[in-house]
């Protein structure tokens, strides 16, 4: 339940309201989450006055501002294939309009299409205040309450390729099993899966992709949950796992 809203005009103002001891305040991106929370009086800090929409292109470096939404990062020319079939995945049409990039990776869990591909592409997390750069899979391991500071931007490579698979129930469904793999120039290759757990997972980042199915499989030893077994998730994520690695070989 939301018990106090603000919408700051300052990067400062929205820092200085988060800090706060109390009331418990968060930011709100699109309030997609935030909308359909418990009961649990929180304060929220509207982001959307703050100009961090902005996606642009540096180098081999794409930069997305933490409220941009899913549906706008689309629109995006320089965004993988795979990515954007991942964002689709993620959501609705409708939601996609509010969804922002930030909120859907920090409310992810590990059926999240999204934060599965840009887990496989090493995605970078900017928090302020001080711009301190934090990956992707680190803060999935960590993940936690952060008062006084917020996501401002994400950055992922656009040098590298991607692949995205996945088996649901039907096409419109979640991930029963999802892979991405991302491989740069060098023969770096990442390997992440999804579909099950409290966040999407790295299975293998090393340089060489042989090893792919296995790391799939050892990845989903223990995925059982009311959705699936964990055997058919082993058996799954390999085939996957090889689904995907013969697609950026074909490319």
């Amino acid at each position: 339940m939301i018990v106090e809203y603000h919408r700051p005009e300052t990067l400062e103002e929205a820092l200085a309201l988060l800090g706060r001891a109390s009331p418990p305040t968060v930011p709100m991106g699109g309030g997609t989450v935030l909308s359909a929370q418990s009961q649990e009086g929180v304060a929220v800090v509207d982001l959307q006055g703050l100009g961090l929409n902005a996606i642009e292109r540096q180098g081999n470096l794409l930069k997305i501002g933490a409220t941009t939404t899913l549906q706008s990062l689309l629109a995006c020319t320089d965004l993988p294939t795979a990515l954007a079939a991942a964002v689709r995945h993620e959501a609705t049409y409708n939601l996609r309009h509010s969804a922002t990039v930030a909120g859907t990776l920090v409310s992810s869990d590990g059926r999240s299409p999204f934060a599965v591909a840009m887990l496989a592409l090493d995605a970078q997390l900017v928090w302020e205040p001080n711009r301190i750069s934090q990956s992707l899979g680190d803060y999935l391991l960590l993940r936690g309450e952060a008062p006084g500071k917020l996501i401002a931007q994400v950055s992922i490579p656009v040098n590298v390729q991607l692949a995205y698979e996945y088996v649901a129930r039907s096409p419109a469904d979640l991930p029963i099993v999802a892979v991405a793999v991302a491989q740069w120039q060098g023969g770096r290759t990442r390997l992440a899966l999804g579909g099950w757990g409290r966040a999407a997972t790295l299975a293998l980042d090393g340089q060489d992709a042989t090893g792919l199915p296995a790391a799939a499989e050892n990845a989903a030893i223990a995925a059982e949950d009311e959705w699936s077994s964990a055997e058919y998730r082993r058996e799954t994520a390999q085939t996957l796992a090889r689904r995907a690695l013969a697609t950026l070989k074909a490319t």
